[in-house]
């Protein structure tokens, strides 16, 4: 509701035998779409051969029983959910990556974003290499390849291409022999393993995915760290480990990651809950009602309602039959699907004051809306909370706001933000808090540069951006 998207989620399957690997896929994207609901993709390694398959849309309506036939069966898979970034629309950007050349073939999913793309891609041009997508996979694919032609290995092919890219990036890989996993040394984004009961291995965004195959989260994969999953068993490469400070987006325990994850050891939906419960000591309000946003400002409401001792009630009804409003790309479709997706309960909140708690505000369009809707329904006042500081600065590692100009809090203070909202009052989790979510102290190691300006790494250079990353037009991207 939030109208800030997180780019991707991956998943990958190592079967000690020939099984239904493509089904294991399917039941791990459905449990990633929430990462990315504008393309999937899944390809399965059938003793070396590749079979692929990826299209705009749901999980659920791309693979259809046919398409699932088609895969057939294999000892190794992975797959991939995407959301696009305004730059990179269009169905020809679906992955996984599948490359083909002279020692074998590999298929690729990534999430995250890379801040030197433009370099990369200008310099691999002007060397003679051919791109048919705006991807920064198939950048990496191009740079993993190129070194697979001097390299022993695949896995050391992409310990060395990871000298070359730099941003946020976690992997899941496959060649015809490994599925392999890595995270770059900062750990921007998620990336998670676990064993089924048979001993198949499985990688995944987030561990929700693991649980919907029935794989038990062994643990996070380290920033840095490549692993190797073969007929050997697993091994791990941590040359790139420990080169940098590590910088877990900290929207991903906001908003992301659904609450039912354990990301790098911690509960994401604790941490909302804390991030609910520091809300009411830094701005407590009398109130009737603590309500809030579904889906990811519910667990907050309740932390908020918990610590207050205002009760909490149910204060949406969410139409489960919509997707997320902000897959929508005009503004004016957003606001008709949040009238569609969010009815509000009157008899919660008619006649009462009203604490309304939402995970962030980033545009703050869908917020008053939201706001007018509990108007509408009776609500005295509304008193909104943002689970999440003020959101006033552009995220380059894989998030689609790559601009503060239309941030509200970037260009207004919090008394005008309020009176555009059309709120009583209004408050922010301060970044202080934000940075204890997991209570782990100020070593938690998150990137909090949309709300501080402080970012982990160099800007991005964006002046070659006009050239690299054009809106590739549904005319291009049609069947």
């Amino acid at each position: 509701m939030s109208n800030v998207r997180e780019e991707c989620g991956v998943f990958g399957i190592f079967a000690n035998s020939k099984a239904n690997v493509a089904a294991s896929v399917y039941f791990g994207l459905f449990a990633l779409q929430h990462r990315g609901q504008e393309s999937c993709g899944i390809c399965v390694n059938d003793d070396g051969v590749f079979n692929t398959y990826k299209d705009s849309g749901l999980v659920d309506d791309v693979f259809t029983p046919e398409v699932m036939a088609s895969l057939g069966e294999g000892n190794m898979a992975v797959g991939h959910v995407r959301y696009s970034t305004a730059e990179t629309v269009g169905r020809a950007n679906a992955q996984p990556i599948v490359v083909n050349h002279i020692k074998g073939r590999m298929a690729l999913s990534h999430n995250g974003s890379l801040i030197n793309y433009f370099e990369l891609r200008e310099e691999l041009e002007m060397d003679g290499a051919i791109f048919h997508t705006d991807s920064d996979a198939e950048i990496i694919s191009f740079l993993i390849t190129r070194e697979r032609l001097k390299a022993p290995s695949i896995e050391e092919a992409i310990n060395r291409a990871m000298h070359k890219i730099k941003g946020s990036y976690s992997i899941v890989a496959m060649s015809p022999s490994k599925m392999i996993a890595l995270r770059d040394e900062r750990g921007f984004r998620p990336l998670c393993y676990g064993i089924t009961d048979d001993g198949s291995y499985v990688v995944a965004s987030e561990s929700c995915a693991l649980d919907s195959v029935g794989a038990v989260l062994i643990r996070d994969i380290k920033p840095g760290e490549i692993m190797i999953f073969d007929k050997n068993g697993v091994r791990s490469i941590t040359d790139h480990c420990h080169k940098a400070p590590p910088s877990l987006c900290v929207f991903e325990y906001i908003y992301f990651a659904r609450p039912d994850s354990i990301i790098d050891g911690v509960s994401v939906h604790t941490a909302r809950r804390r991030a609910g419960e520091f809300l009411a000591d830094e701005h407590p309000v009398p109130a009737d009602v603590v309500i809030g946003v579904p889906d990811s400002g519910i667990d907050a409401a309740m932390g908020y309602a918990a610590k207050s001792g205002i009760p909490y009630g149910l204060g949406f009804i969410k139409n489960k039959y919509i997707g997320r409003t902000f897959i929508s790309p005009a503004q004016s479709i957003r606001e008709d699907k949040v009238k569609i997706k969010l009815n509000p309960v009157s008899d919660t909140v008619n006649g009462k004051r009203v604490v309304l708690v939402d995970d962030s505000i980033v545009r703050g369009t869908t917020c008053a809306l939201i706001v007018r809707l509990l108007r509408e329904a009776g609500a005295v006042e509304v008193h909104m909370r943002s689970s999440a500081p003020p959101f006033i600065n552009a995220c380059y590692y894989g998030t689609d706001i790559s601009s503060s100009e239309s941030l509200i809090a970037a260009n207004n203070s919090i008394e005008e933000i309020a009176k555009i909202l059309d709120v009583d009052s209004l408050g922010y989790l301060s970044i202080e808090s934000a940075n204890r979510l997991t209570d782990r102290g100020p070593e938690n190691g998150f990137c909090r540069a949309c709300f501080n300006g402080c970012y982990p790494t160099e800007i991005p250079n964006l002046k070659k951006k006009n050239k690299y990353k054009k809106k590739i037009s549904e005319k291009d991207t049609d069947k």
